[in-house]
C-alpha cells in the first residue's frame, strides 16, 4: 500500500499487456480469450475451453506457459486413464528398500487437460484436490504444487460418443468458462501467413518467469473492492438461486471467483480499486457453466447466457461514488 492508502500496480498492466501480447502472436484475434485466461492466472482460479476441434485450444495453453516462462505439462483424457496418471503414484526402488513418490502430469505451473470428458468420473476427480487446495496427498502424504498453478482443461461439446459429462462438482472449481470461436477471415489468413510456413510455438520468447506471475498474484489480492461491490456480487449469484428458470444456481464459489477475478481485471486495467463494469464483464465467463436450468426451460430453448443477461438488468448497480 501506498502512503495514500492505494495498492502501488505501477508495472502491473504493462507486465500484464506484454503477456498477452506475446500469447497473441501465435492466438490470432482472440485477444478477450487470452486475457481472460490470463486473469484467471493471476486470480488463482482454472479454465475449462468448451469448443470444437482445431480452433487453438492447446495451443492457448502452451502459449501462455511458454510466455511466463512456466513448466507445463499436457494429459490427454482417455477412457483408460488412470488417476495414478494425473496425479501421481509411489514406486518401491529396489535399490533403497523404499518406496519413492513419482510425479504426476498435475505437477507444473501450467497443466493442459486435453478432452477432460473422455476419461471417467473417477480420474475426473483426481483433479478435484489439486484445484481446490493445490496439493496431491497420496497414501496419506501431502505434496504441495508450485504457484503458480493452473488447470486448463478443454472439451468438445459436440461429440457425446464415449464421453462423461462432468459433474457439478468439478465444474464449479473452474473459475471460468471459455469459448475460442471461429477466427474473423482476416484473423484466419494471418494464421495461414504465420503458422502455414513453420511452428511459431518455436520461436515464442519468454516476457516472464514464475516469480513475476507471483508478483501479480499478489499485487492483485491487494486491490481494493468496495462494500458495495461485495453486496452487489452476492446479488448476483443469490437471484440465480430465485429465478424460476433456474433449478441449480450459482454458488458461494462463484461470489468468491467473481471476487478475485474482478480484482485481477481491475488490475490489469490500470486500477487498484474495482468497478461494476469489471463485475459484469466476467458474469458470463465466471456464472453461465454453474447455472444449471430448470427442465421447462431446457425444454423452450434457453440458455444460461440468456438467463444471466436478464439478471444484470434487474440487479441494481451500485453507484460509482459508493463502489
Amino acid at each position: 500500500m501506498t502512503d495514500s492508502g492505494h495498492t502501488d500496480l505501477s508495472g502491473f498492466q504493462s507486465a500484464f499487456e506484454r503477456i498477452a501480447n506475446n500469447v497473441e502472436k501465435t492466438i490470432q484475434g482472440k485477444g478477450e480469450v487470452v486475457r481472460l485466461a490470463l486473469v484467471a492466472l493471476i486470480a488463482e482460479g482454472h479454465v475449462l475451453i468448451e469448443d470444437i476441434p482445431g480452433v487453438g485450444k492447446t495451443m492457448l495453453a502452451k502459449s501462455l506457459a511458454r510466455s511466463v516462462g512456466c513448466t507445463w505439462s499436457r494429459i490427454q483424457f482417455t477412457p483408460d486413464l488412470l488417476p495414478s496418471d494425473v496425479t501421481g503414484v509411489n514406486v518401491y526402488d529396489s535399490n533403497s528398500g523404499r518406496f519413492a513418490f513419482k510425479k504426476g502430469a498435475v505437477f507444473a505451473n501450467v497443466v493442459l487437460g486435453d478432452e477432460i470428458n473422455r476419461a471417467s468420473p473417477k480420474t475426473q476427480s483426481a483433479l478435484l484436490e489439486s484445484m481446490e487446495e493445490r496439493q496431491v496427498t497420496i497414501d496419506g502424504q501431502t505434496y504441495p504444487l508450485e504457484i503458480p498453478f493452473i488447470v486448463i482443461a478443454t472439451q468438445n461439446p459436440i461429440e457425446h460418443e464415449g464421453t462423461y459429462p462432468l459433474p457439478e462438482s468439478q465444474l464449479d472449481r473452474f473459475m471460468m468458462r471459455l469459448s475460442m470461436g471461429y477466427p474473423s477471415r482476416e484473423s484466419e489468413l494471418d494464421i495461414l501467413d504465420t503458422h502455414g510456413m513453420e511452428e511459431p510455438l518455436d520461436e515464442l520468447l519468454a516476457v516472464s518467469d514464475p516469480k513475476g506471475v507471483v508478483a501479480l498474484i499478489h499485487a492483485a489480492r491487494a486491490v481494493h473492492v468496495a462494500p458495495t461491490l461485495k453486496k452487489y456480487i452476492v446479488e448476483l449469484s443469490d437471484t440465480t438461486r430465485d429465478h424460476p428458470d433456474v433449478y441449480l444456481g450459482a454458488s458461494p464459489r462463484a461470489s468468491l471467483f467473481l471476487l478475485r477475478a474482478g480484482r485481477a481485471l481491475a488490475a490489469s486495467r490500470g486500477r487498484d480499486y474495482v468497478v461494476p463494469d469489471d463485475i459484469k464483464d466476467l458474469v458470463l465467463p465466471v456464472l453461465a457453466h454453474r447455472i444449471l436450468l430448470a427442465p421447462e426451460a431446457q425444454m423452450r430453448g434457453a440458455s444460461p447466457e440468456e438467463i444471466l443477461d436478464g439478471l444484470i438488468g434487474r440487479v441494481p448497480i451500485p453507484v460509482r461514488e459508493q463502489a
